[in-house]
């Protein structure tokens, strides 16, 4: 397998991408550059979640029926006995979360020791971070009916973080090296595609609604040494302040269209979704031309259309 690097833009509008526990789960942030942050942890959630309501079997799974399990147990009940290093590729195989992302397993080691294996997981996604500078919406009490104590007879009051609007940014890799040890398959990373698109939309919580996703962009190098970096850095936002719906953002993306001019021969493909609500600009030498013509000028034959019909 070789490498692939991956873009990611989704938006957040009036809801809280990630909260913080260690303040308040007010959503996190970058006070001094006002940015929004969100961990790639979040972003991976969203795939699992996604996944298992598909079918498949996880390793992270979501509780059954709210019981949650200890990684030993997590590992018995899908093997029917303790884990032992005999059982690596039973559980490769068989978990599709570890194949993508890695896990750090108990396993029984010689006698009746216990130690831990650990597969790093060839696909791996940087912080998400807004490309936009964020404001929090200035009133966050919200009321309850029900009362804090069985004799009180007015409601509880609480808080509820938001932000106003958040165009966040992901970076991401994946390792053709890692994804040999981990036995990851084409079919698993077109899974992936498919579920970085659909899962957000499709996983939607109250403080988690108003998210979609507007850019998706897989890029497969030939072999499995090449990785360009982070192709966040083409991007250009026409404004970055006071932005609140997918409306006021404008994109300029003729600087990330010069990259893959200029490393056009270390491209195998590039999968592609772009949301037509998302206003992005380049030049092309046909008028009116698709960012997918766009980028079939440059390398044609090479863009697949991925994450939906």
């Amino acid at each position: 397998m070789n490498n692939s690097e991956i873009l990611f833009l989704y938006d957040a509008q009036l809801s809280n991408p990630n909260g913080d526990p260690d303040d308040e789960n007010r959503p996190r942030m970058d006070y001094q550059g006002h940015r929004n942050l969100v961990s790639d942890v979040r972003l991976k959630r969203y795939v699992r979640d996604y996944l298992q309501d598909l079918g498949h079997e996880l390793y992270v799974a979501r509780p059954d029926q709210g019981k949650t399990v200890t990684a030993d147990q997590r590992l018995q009940n899908l093997l029917g006995h303790r884990a032992t290093t005999n059982d690596l590729p039973t559980i490769l195989e068989r978990l599709i979360d570890v194949r993508l992302f890695g896990a750090t397993m108990p396993i029984r080691g010689q006698g009746a020791t216990g130690s831990s294996i650990q597969v790093t997981g060839p696909v791996q996604f940087s912080w998400g971070y807004s490309l936009n500078q964020v404001d929090l919406v200035s009133s966050s009490t919200i009321t309850s009916r029900f009362g804090s104590t069985e004799n009180k007879t007015t409601g509880t009051f609480g808080k509820d973080y938001r932000v106003y609007y958040s165009l966040i940014a992901f970076a991401g890799v994946v390792s053709g090296n890692r994804a040999r040890i981990s036995h990851l398959t084409e079919a698993d990373l077109g899974l992936l595609d498919t579920a970085v698109v659909q899962a957000i939309p499709l996983q939607t919580t109250r403080s988690k609604i108003g998210q979609y996703p507007r850019l998706y962009m897989r890029i497969e190098y030939h072999d499995d040494q090449t990785m360009l970096g982070d192709w966040r850095e083409g991007l250009k936002l026409a404004a970055k302040d006071n932005l609140r719906s997918t409306s006021d953002v404008h994109i300029d993306l003729n600087d990330l269209l010069e990259t893959i001019r200029a490393e056009h021969q270390r491209i195998t493909n590039v999968y592609l979704w772009m949301d037509p609500k998302l206003s992005v600009n380049w030049e092309s030498r046909t008028p009116g031309a698709s960012f997918h013509d766009a980028l079939e000028e440059i390398i044609p034959g090479v863009v697949t259309l991925v994450g939906r019909d």
